[in-house]
């Protein structure tokens, strides 16, 4: 698979190069997306983890910077040392007490939230999970009992597979 690796120097910028040179120097790069006037919730992911790990990469919303960042990096490990999340099971450990989802993300949603992932894979050609995390009782947004403080916090990315969880 071809990748911005492939490019050409002359073709780089700036920010595309240091991109690229972070994610050769520790096999991934961690992407933020934030929006200052807050209409859609803030989002970090990955790029990296198809490349060298063979594993979708992975969006999570709504946390902060650094807490984003450093559950990428706990999964990457993970990954890297075989311990691979099924998609679809409930994950423990990723945020403490509570136990996370990891879900496909439908390619519909790739242009508007992986664009740098996008670019780096020169298309849509590789796949992606969104980690869900529950609320503060362990609920996950599908559940009727979620916490509606929160229910805008996590756009379902899923090809409507949110519809027909329930546990």
């Amino acid at each position: 698979m071809k990748t911005a690796l492939d490019l050409d120097e002359a073709e780089l910028n700036s920010a595309d190069s240091d991109f690229l040179f972070k994610l050769q120097e520790h096999g991934w790069f961690s992407t933020r997306v934030f929006d200052p006037d807050k209409q859609e919730p803030d989002f970090t992911y990955s790029t990296g983890f198809f490349h060298g790990l063979g594993h979708p990469e992975i969006i999570v919303f709504s946390l902060p910077k650094q807490v984003s960042h450093d559950i990428l990096w706990d999964l990457y490990r993970d990954i890297r040392e075989g311990k691979v999340p099924e998609p679809g099971a409930r994950l423990s450990g990723v945020f403490g007490n509570h136990q996370a989802v990891l879900l496909p993300v439908s390619r519909d949603f790739y242009a508007e939230h992986l664009g740098r992932s996008c670019w780096f894979y020169r298309g849509d050609n590789f796949p992606c999970l969104q980690l869900i995390w529950p609320d503060r009782e362990g609920h996950f947004p599908w559940q009727s009992d979620f916490d509606p403080e929160f229910a805008g916090d996590q756009p379902d990315l899923t090809d409507g597979i949110w519809s027909g969880l329930t546990t």
